[in-house]
């Protein structure tokens, strides 16, 4: 997959076949334009394109927006790649890119500047200034500068359609398995080893307190079974998210793990992890005794059903 940091530097691609959009988590719709993507590319001898967007249009447009990612920009390359995509592009989202019209943004990058052949878009997509390009005007717009166009339906899980809004809302109430198989793998999540108060190494549960980015959507509060990555090695482990109410009083929320048969030092590094379950909730406990047999048993369930 070529990644590109804009639409203006774009290479030469052999018949074009493009979609454009968010893409934020690459869920099983995403996977499914995608995959119609390169089938559509391949027959005509042709490459698939890719056209995203960074940062998020509503982190630009407004100023209050608090909106979570499914996916780091990082996290999102690394899963695009899985599907056989031939080339990214990855346009900044300013306000002055937010004020191109559907049809500059038609006429000026797609045809002039990428020349494509087939246009593919999801069943819900809008796009250009205040979001006024929708299927219809795009049926008017390949008639005139002679390309082709297709809309795929919505994908159903469930019998719901699956966005990643829906997804968002499951990982919010602590739903990794609806979020995992909406998305068709597990959900992710990275941070960097800091230092933190060493409370869970006298507890016999030493934990990795990790600095996660800001714009990251990190699940509901609570304990979850994990896998840990160091050094491209698997490991289980006990996701801890929470205030820890039972051992500190102080109110920040820390994302703390503890990687199963582990012993090594790994401040300062950033490590990944895979959610894999929901263990339980959160909760304050009446004594450290309580916390330790607790502890011990999202350990035996983590790897019975886990492990």
């Amino acid at each position: 997959m070529k990644v590109y940091q804009s639409i203006q530097d774009i290479k030469p691609i052999k018949c074009p076949v493009v979609t454009l959009g968010m893409f934020d988590g690459a869920h099983i719709g995403h996977q499914s334009i995608l995959e119609q993507l390169n089938t559509i590319a391949q027959n005509i001898d042709g490459e698939s394109v890719l056209i995203t967007f960074n940062p998020h249009p509503r982190m630009v447009l407004q100023s209050n927006c608090d909106l979570k990612f499914l996916t780091t920009l990082q996290e999102k390359e690394e899963i695009l790649r899985r599907f056989d995509l031939e080339h990214l592009i990855i346009q900044e989202f300013t306000l002055d890119f937010s004020q191109v019209t559907s049809v500059e943004f038609v006429k000026n990058l797609l045809i002039d500047k990428i020349k494509i052949n087939t246009l593919v878009i999801g069943y819900d997509h809008h796009f250009g200034k205040n979001r006024e390009g929708n299927f219809e005007q795009l049926q008017i717009l390949s008639k005139e500068y002679g390309f082709n166009l297709i809309q795929l339906e919505a994908i159903e899980k469930n019998d719901v359609a699956v966005s990643s809004t829906k997804i968002r809302n499951a990982l919010n109430e602590g739903n990794i398995e609806y979020a995992n198989k909406a998305l068709n793998y597990n959900y992710p999540l990275s941070g960097k080893v800091v230092h933190g108060d060493k409370i869970g190494r006298t507890l016999g549960f030493p934990t990795a307190n990790l600095e996660v980015d800001p714009n990251k959507l990190i699940p509901k509060d609570g304990v979850y079974a994990v896998n840990v990555f160091v050094d491209d090695k698997k490991y289980l482990g006990l996701l801890s998210i929470g205030f820890r109410e039972t051992v500190t009083n102080s109110r920040e929320h820390r994302v703390e793990v503890n990687i199963l048969n582990f012993n090594q030092d790994i401040y300062g590094e950033t490590i990944k992890l895979e959610f894999l379950g929901r263990l339980r909730d959160e909760k304050k406990f009446n004594s450290l005794d309580e916390l330790i047999s607790a502890m011990n048993n999202d350990k035996e369930n983590a790897i019975t059903r886990f492990g």
